[in-house]
């Protein structure tokens, strides 16, 4: 029955999903990794300001949506960024960051991004 359900999904929301799992497993944290860095090296214009976080959203959706455009036609550029399994429309929202997730690229990238915050956070942490 699921696959069923699975194999209806309509076009416009499959490319909906997908937009959605790159800005927010891809783009998102690359941005703010940024703006934590920013803040690591005393850049104190991001002290307590909202801005940032709206800043990282936006940057984070217009990033994924440039990938997701241009990512089809221009692979070996966008190789990093751009995912087609997130496209798959027979694929489920979990499925598709499963089947991201047991990529060795993925799983790469997943583990630099939890070091990096982590030694930032750490960082941040010991400063004061």
């Amino acid at each position: 029955m699921a696959a069923i359900a699975a194999a209806r999904k309509p076009r416009l929301h499959n490319a909906l999903e997908g937009l959605a799992l790159t800005a927010i497993l891809q783009s998102f944290p690359t941005f703010a990794a940024a703006a934590f860095l920013l803040k690591l090296v005393g850049n104190h214009d991001l002290s307590g300001d909202p801005g940032v976080a709206i800043f990282v959203a936006i940057v984070s959706l217009a990033h994924a949506m440039l990938a997701v455009t241009l990512g089809p036609s221009f692979p070996a550029v966008f190789k990093t960024v751009y995912e087609p399994k997130f496209f798959e429309a027979h694929l489920s929202l979990s499925d598709k960051i499963t089947a991201w997730r047991t990529q060795p690229v993925a799983s790469l990238q997943l583990v630099t991004i939890v070091l990096l915050l982590s030694v930032m956070a750490v960082v941040t942490a010991s400063m004061g």
